[in-house]
């Protein structure tokens, strides 16, 4: 938590002499190594990173970006073994389900970007609901680019 902070007052500071940070764009990649590094399964690592997501998503309403970008999922993803693919999506799944009501209550809008018709249906079907629900929300624009 401290790192949030001390990135929170530089963010700050850099705004008063700048102009305001609009948009952010983060690449959430290495949570598997991570785990493997810490003697963790690999998902333990996808779920920690869950945690930091939300803790990315807190720290950009607090900073008031436009726009939160996070890469989570790319083609080569495609390529893990089918088991771990899974794992990512019932995260994906319990992400955005945990998470709407936030968004709504938050006043984010979210949006999804990325070779969407890739993924499973269930998860087709939950991403345009949560877009749809939070269209009208005139906050943060926090897009997901899955499958790009």
């Amino acid at each position: 938590m401290r790192e949030n902070i001390s990135l929170e007052k530089k963010v700050k500071r850099n705004n008063e002499n700048m102009n305001p940070i609009q948009h952010v764009a983060i690449i959430m990649d290495g949570n598997g190594r991570w785990a493997q590094k810490n003697s963790l399964p690999r998902v333990e690592g996808h779920w920690a990173g869950v945690k930091v997501v939300d803790r990315i998503v807190t720290l950009g309403c607090k900073l008031n970006l436009e726009a939160l970008t996070l890469y989570s999922f790319s083609d080569e993803n495609w390529n893990r073994p089918s088991a771990e693919i899974g794992t990512l999506m019932k995260i994906l799944d319990f992400y955005l389900k945990k998470e709407l009501n936030r968004m709504k209550e938050e006043n984010i809008q979210f949006n999804a970007i990325g070779h969407l018709e890739e993924l499973p249906t269930s998860i087709q079907k939950l991403i345009k609901s949560s877009v749809e629900e939070t269209r009208h929300n005139t906050g943060m624009i926090l897009t997901l680019a899955l499958s790009y």
